[in-house]
């Protein structure tokens, strides 16, 4: 508005607003950012620890890729790995999720699953197709970590496993590896878990692990034995093949059982130890009882006798060969071969419990004692031959008959138990001592006598050929031809032949007229003195012999 005479007043600017438009292409990488940070908000409240493990190569491992499972489910991942600075390894970061701080005890392990075959089979199939994975067994000790060793090999029991652990003790391993089986009743109930050398490294410690429920048939007297491979014995009853299974061949394994013998048994606690056998007829035996040694001294070559070779007892199995060394005799100026033995009186059983009646105690004098009764009662040991294709030895202690006394020290420790030649060194001596006799003949001589001989008897023969047999053949000949006229001569038609029959025929009947003669003799005696009977003799006498002919008659 203006007024008249005075200046005009500015009117108020009008204010324009400005519309701020967005346009739709950026929706997209707007919500793509917003879920992006919202996963990485969630990746950082849900992250867990942040760990590192070794291992020795890292075959099959990818940064960013690789997942950590537990039971097959994924706990973690791979971030990270590197190699370390002296290159003896490798050094693998893994990233746990929040809900797997578990993992993280002191005791955790964990190891690359891999295709892989072992004892217990063939294990990691799977990863074929989704790629290795690292697996992982929490642990329960309180105590944390962030660096961990890998294990090479998956472990064979895992945290958790119901079941009990023990430990067997043996000479050697022989063919046992982690993972085999474990057998009760020939039924797989466990597997081996560890193994190592024992302290004083003259033996071996096995760690088995027996699942539940089978656990609880492990007892205090449980024996174990060594079921690898395939046994093989051939005996009175023929030829045995006993073996727990087609893969303990192949892999080993262990089998137990309790004796049927075992009163009461009570289960073992976990960790017990126990002693693993050779075989189950070792381990099923008695109680060998307190040991007893004894030496043996052999004047001859003992070659086929070998430590662990059996010592038996009137074919009872007592004990079994230690040793066998070489020892020299200075005044035979010999070398005698010295076998150590130990021996179990235990194992006799009954015969044993009366003797220790009649000893009343079970000490070494007084075993002393009794053994030397059985010297001299003609206790000898022999060493015999148990297998005639290989040779092998093992000594017999028996009773011979008309033993020679010897000495015997019962004050020596061990004890000497007196020998004899075994029944092979006594035939090889029979049959050293007819080659002597043999080679005494003389058999140049014999054989020149025998030359001489022959050639008479060649000479004799030419004579014979020469000089016998001619005249040997015409008197065949000649033989024959008479047998011919023979023949002729008596034929069916030849003169010869008819006379001869009419000259049989005169020889009959003259035979039966004495025939006659002798039984009408026989009924009248008186026939000799009165002659020949007449015509007018009176009837009554001619009707008492009218049973008979007159002899003149015929």
């Amino acid at each position: 508005m203006t007024d008249s005479g005075s200046t005009p007043v500015p009117s108020n600017p009008e204010i324009r607003r400005r519309r701020f438009n967005v346009s739709l292409v950026w929706i997209v990488p707007i919500v793509a950012a917003l879920i992006g940070l919202s996963m990485v908000v969630h990746n950082a409240l849900s992250a867990g620890p942040t760990i590192q493990v070794s291992f020795q190569t890292a075959e099959g491992l990818e940064a960013n890729k690789t997942q950590v499972k537990y039971k097959n489910v994924v706990i973690g991942i791979v971030t990270a790995i590197s190699l370390s600075d002296d290159r003896s390894h490798v050094e693998v970061t893994l990233q746990l999720n929040q809900t797997a701080k578990s993992f993280t005890a002191k005791d955790s392990r964990f190891w690359v699953v891999r295709p892989r075959i072992g004892a217990g089979g063939i294990s990691g199939v799977d990863t074929l197709l989704s790629g290795a994975f690292i697996g992982a067994d929490a642990g329960s000790d309180s105590n944390t970590e962030k660096d961990f060793v890998g294990l090479e090999t998956p472990p064979p029991v895992t945290y958790g496993q119901q079941g009990r652990r023990f430990t067997l003790h043996t000479d050697d391993l022989g063919s046992l590896d982690i993972g085999s089986a474990v057998y009760y009743r020939r039924i797989p109930v466990g597997q081996v878990v560890s193994y190592a050398l024992a302290k004083d490294g003259k033996s071996v410690d096995v760690d088995i692990f027996v699942n539940a429920p089978n656990d609880q048939y492990v007892t205090t007297d449980t024996r174990f034995w060594n079921a690898s491979g395939v046994d093989i014995s051939l005996g009175a009853n023929g030829l045995k093949v006993n073996t727990e299974s087609v893969s303990s061949i192949v892999s080993g394994g262990i089998a137990f059982i309790e004796p049927k013998y075992s009163p009461k048994p009570v289960q073992a606690d976990p960790g017990a130890q126990f002693t693993l056998f050779g075989d189950q007829e070792a381990a099923l035996a008695p109680p060998d009882g307190a040991p007893r040694y004894i030496k043996m001294r052999f004047d001859q070559a003992l070659r086929g006798l070998a430590v662990n070779a059996p010592v038996e007892f009137l074919g009872v199995n007592i004990g079994r060969v230690v040793s066998v060394d070489l020892d020299y005799d200075e005044r035979n100026q010999t070398f005698p071969t010295m076998i150590g033995a130990v021996i179990y009186p235990s194992r006799l059983g009954k015969v044993h419990e009366k003797l220790l009646q009649e000893i009343a105690d079970d000490d070494d004098a007084k075993s002393a004692v009794l053994l030397g009764q059985f010297v001299a009662h003609g206790l000898r040991a022999q060493a015999r031959s148990a297998n005639i294709l290989t040779g092998q030895l093992y000594i017999s202690m028996s009773f011979v008959p008309d033993a020679k006394p010897v000495k015997f020290d019962l004050t020596a420790r061990p004890l000497e138990v007196p020998t004899v030649p075994g029944s092979l060194d006594k035939l090889q001596e029979q049959l050293q001592s007819f080659v002597d006799k043999v080679s005494k003949l003389p058999i140049d001589q014999i054989a020149a006598n025998l030359n001489g001989n022959l050639t008479e008897l060649q000479k004799t023969l030419k004579q014979v050929n020469g000089d016998v047999l001619p005249q040997m053949r015409d008197t065949l000949e000649q033989t024959r031809k008479t047998l011919a006229s023979a023949n002729s001569t008596f034929a069916e038609d030849s003169p010869q032949r008819q006379e001869l029959s009419q000259a049989m025929d005169e020889v009959q009947r003259t035979a039966r007229s004495v025939r006659t003669l002798t039984d009408f003799l026989g009924r009248h005696p008186e026939a000799l003195i009165r002659g020949r009977l007449k015509d007018n003799q009176p009837d009554a006498y001619r009707s008492t012999n009218n049973t008979s002919r007159d002899p003149g008659q015929d």
